[in-house]
């Protein structure tokens, strides 16, 4: 558990604490069965260079940031839930993974000095931060950002945390939306579409 107040993705474990387990398991057998779980990994990789570091934001049991160590990068994941940590490590050994409140990010304290050319932050993490944080992680992730990275952020609609607010909570983080899209593999993005992945950057000027 966190310092700060409870994630919303906290207090759902705290109503059902199989709910951890639970979703380990989901994507366990996904992965068993063949389903193609890499879409996430695929945009992001095709927009670093090689051998870049990443930052899994909210990386749960870690298949996205394990696909993206698979292409060479260097991994750090970081995820409010020890239990989804500790199935990452066990699965996908290799990347960085840490238990951390994404709204107190604070990697360099934690000797992470270095910065990432690219975060992501996948599966609806957004919609699962403590109510009022959002534009703090947003901040947290702009000071992890190497000059020139970019921050690829994907949620859906009618998860409690509309699209406006999104683009206003990232002016407000001091980033620009660079690119919205309705899908993660590159169909445009409008008001009426179900989900929204941004590709975010820091204004250098």
């Amino acid at each position: 558990m966190s310092s700060a107040r409870p994630s919303r993705w906290e207090q759902k474990v705290a109503a059902d604490p199989s709910h951890s387990a639970w979703y380990v398991e989901r994507f366990r057998r996904m992965a068993a069965e063949g389903a193609d779980l890499a879409g996430e990994a695929r945009f992001v990789d095709a927009v670093l260079p090689r051998r870049a570091r990443v930052l899994d934001a909210g990386c749960g049991p870690g298949r996205v940031g394990a696909e993206l160590a698979a292409r060479g990068h260097t991994v750090v994941g970081v995820d409010v839930d020890p239990v989804l940590v500790e199935a990452a490590r066990a699965d996908h050994p290799g990347p960085d993974w840490r238990v951390g409140d994404l709204a107190e990010l604070d990697l360099p304290a934690e000797g992470v000095a270095e910065p990432f050319d690219a975060i992501v932050c996948a599966g609806n993490v957004m919609t699962f931060l403590a109510p009022g944080t959002e534009v703090e992680v947003l901040r947290r992730f702009a000071a992890h950002l190497a000059p020139g990275g970019r921050a690829v952020v994907g949620f859906g609609a009618g998860r409690g945390y509309p699209a406006d607010a999104f683009f206003g909570d990232v002016a407000t983080a001091g980033l620009r939306v660079d690119l919205a899209l309705a899908t993660w593999d590159l169909r445009p993005w409008d008001p009426t579409s179900d989900f929204l992945v941004a590709v975010l950057c820091r204004p250098t000027a």
